[in-house]
């Protein structure tokens, strides 16, 4: 229990409004509704009636405004077991991390996982690619993601598509950075836009479960971090880059566009060691792919 919980237990005089069984809002002594959840808490409860507080198992406080109207609508419509679900998730994610995630997630998540099992009950299944990126990237959020799909899928008996874990770790990653406007998620959909750029100049889609793709896909991270913190890597001597731009002309030319994508959308350039590397890893996985079976599938 954290400590906003314990303070909500605390402060909890009596029920402000029964929203159904499972969760009621409370007017705290500072006069902030708290949503207050437990199985059977609300039932048969006047408004004038204490709260147990033994019963209420999670609590945070409400916004206001249209933020707070959705939170009432969502946790009056969706049934209790998956709030629970969610709930007892967001707790194990929370552990695993090492924080707190707060009350916003908590409330995507029940919200995405209603949509998921509404849309199971229809046959209808969300489409998602693996996006391999991800566990390369933020191993931990996709750790806590995994756990918590399997966490959620245990409670409620029922197997959510395996896709959810990419889902759940791009909520995660919403909650956890602390970057301003998404960096995050922008970060990652422009490591995406380079691997898609490697592999159009390849022919073929590079095998995500390879120690040469963790390595490169950290790389361009580390270029892109770097390209943000004007900290880009610089050599004097040219005689390499001009080695790399004669031996391996392919690879070289998807560095070029490499290259030309990061200009068209940071507005930087970057420079010839940043080049070089790029280089060096695209034909490391060049060389990977020259042994592998020939009959993988090519990029149209």
């Amino acid at each position: 229990m954290t400590a906003d919980e314990g303070a909500g237990r605390r402060s909890a005089r009596a029920a402000h409004k029964v929203l159904n069984n499972n969760v009621v809002i409370s007017v705290d002594e500072s006069g902030r509704e708290r949503v207050l959840m437990g199985r059977g808490i609300g039932f048969q409860l006047k408004p004038e009636d204490h709260l147990d507080p033994a019963r209420i198992e999670k609590t945070f406080i409400l916004e206001d405004g249209a933020e707070g109207d959705r939170a009432r609508r969502l946790l009056t419509d969706v049934p209790y077991p998956i709030v629970e679900a969610v709930t007892a998730a967001v707790d194990e994610a929370e552990r695993m991390l090492g924080r707190d995630l707060g009350r916003r997630i908590l409330l995507a998540v029940i919200d995405h996982v209603q949509y998921v099992l509404e849309r199971l009950q229809q046959g209808v299944r969300i489409p998602a690619t693996s996006m391999p990126e991800l566990r390369v990237l933020f191993p931990q959020e996709f750790g806590a993601a995994v756990l918590m799909a399997s966490s959620i899928s245990s409670r409620l008996g029922t197997d959510l598509p395996e896709e959810e874990s990419v889902f759940l770790t791009m909520h995660l990653l919403n909650a956890t950075r602390d970057e301003p406007n998404g960096t995050a998620a922008l970060l990652f959909r422009r490591v995406q836009h380079v691997v898609s750029t490697v592999e159009s100049g390849l022919g073929v889609a590079l095998d995500t479960t390879s120690a040469d793709y963790a390595r490169f896909i950290l790389h361009v991270q580390f270029l892109l971090q770097r390209l943000v913190a004007r900290t880009m890597l610089r050599g004097s001597d040219s005689s390499f880059f001009e080695f790399a731009k004669r031996s391996y002309p392919r690879s070289f030319a998807i560095a070029e566009d490499v290259k030309a994508y990061v200009r068209a959308a940071t507005g930087s350039e970057l420079t010839d060691e940043e080049v070089l590397y790029v280089v060096v890893h695209v034909e490391r996985l060049a060389t990977q792919l020259a042994f592998e079976d020939p009959g993988d599938p090519v990029i149209p």
